[in-house]
């Protein structure tokens, strides 16, 4: 029967090859798709392979974003550290010089004040010869 010249006319005969032409595209449709089976197959492959990629790729950016980020902790710790090492010996060197200071001023104190004694022995002992005298 010639679908683009239908010799009967009725309703059942349009709706059977209605049905007829419906069944030949659904069969046709069936056959590409099992033909296309394998390409569509590989493709999947293909896709799957180029998440998994991708997936690979983003972890390794997260892992040395992360790396990066300890690493720049470790360094900012260690430079606090550093500071505050710094800020103790400069502590430490200010108290020494401090207690040098005193010491030092301590020290000359002493020797002024036994200048001091000595002075007023020899002026005392000089006193005591002129009026011996």
């Amino acid at each position: 029967m010639d679908l683009k010249t239908p010799k009967r006319t009725d309703l059942a005969d349009r709706r059977s090859t209605a049905a007829e032409a419906k069944a030949a595209q659904l069969a046709a449709y069936r056959a590409k798709m099992e033909a296309d089976e394998p390409a569509r197959l590989a493709r999947q492959q293909e896709l799957a392979a180029i998440a998994e990629a991708r997936a690979a790729r983003q972890e390794e950016r997260d892992r040395l974003k992360a790396e990066a980020r300890r690493q720049q902790q470790e360094e900012k710790r260690l430079a606090a550290e550093a500071a505050a090492f710094n800020d103790a010996a400069n502590v430490a060197a200010r108290a020494q010089a401090e207690a040098q200071q005193k010491t030092d001023s301590m020290i000359s104190r002493v020797v002024q004040d036994e200048a001091a004694r000595k002075a007023e022995r020899d002026r005392r002992y000089a006193a005591r010869k002129a009026r011996q005298r």
